[in-house]
């Protein structure tokens, strides 16, 4: 067994701590876009959920998101190297689909979609260490639930951040090597 580190042979996993995936992800999305379109907390839900909440009343304004693509960089860089490990980068994307419902479901989206292009907006997501990279038209897609017409409205978002991964790959310091020949 490797003591996680390149002095032994064996596979190396990363010693530094991971950036939010999963359901933290999923709370820092959510606080985000509560903060962007106005909606209250409770209002603004992940897509799926382990124990999944009632679905609000038609008469309710709300938003579900959730990631719905993952595309893939191809392109990570070993960018620092010290005497006791490196540091793998990576770009990733996430794309968020965001569905408004509600009788101002179209209110919230649009407030929402100029809401991200503000540059203060912007900082303040930087600050959760992810970036916009763009977003899509809203698009009107209303459901039939409980035989019901449910005013819905999508868009989505995509995101960006850097990863940041250290390993223990030590750097080589010292190798009895002899040079010989011209």
């Amino acid at each position: 067994m490797s003591n996680n580190t390149s002095t032994e042979a064996g596979w190396l996993r990363p010693v530094s701590d991971s950036p939010a995936y999963d359901q933290a992800l999923d709370r820092l999305l959510s606080r985000w876009m509560c903060n962007v379109s106005g909606l209250p907390n409770t209002m603004v839900r992940a897509r799926w959920q382990k124990d999944q909440p009632a679905m609000p009343s038609v008469e309710t304004n709300w938003c579900a998101f959730g990631v719905t693509g993952w595309p893939i960089d191809n392109s990570p860089a070993f960018a620092v190297q010290t005497d006791d490990g490196s540091q793998l980068w990576r770009h990733e994307e996430f794309e968020c689909m965001a569905s408004f419902y509600g009788p101002s479901g179209m209110q919230f989206a649009s407030i929402f979609r100029d809401g991200i292009s503000v540059e203060q907006n912007n900082t303040e997501l930087n600050t959760l260490g992810l970036s916009l990279k763009e977003y899509s038209a809203i698009t009107p897609f209303p459901e039939q639930i409980n035989k019901q017409w449910v005013r819905r409205y999508d868009m989505t978002v995509t995101l960006r951040r850097k990863v940041v991964r250290e390993y223990g790959i030590k750097s080589l310091v010292d190798a009895s090597v002899t040079f010989f020949g011209d």
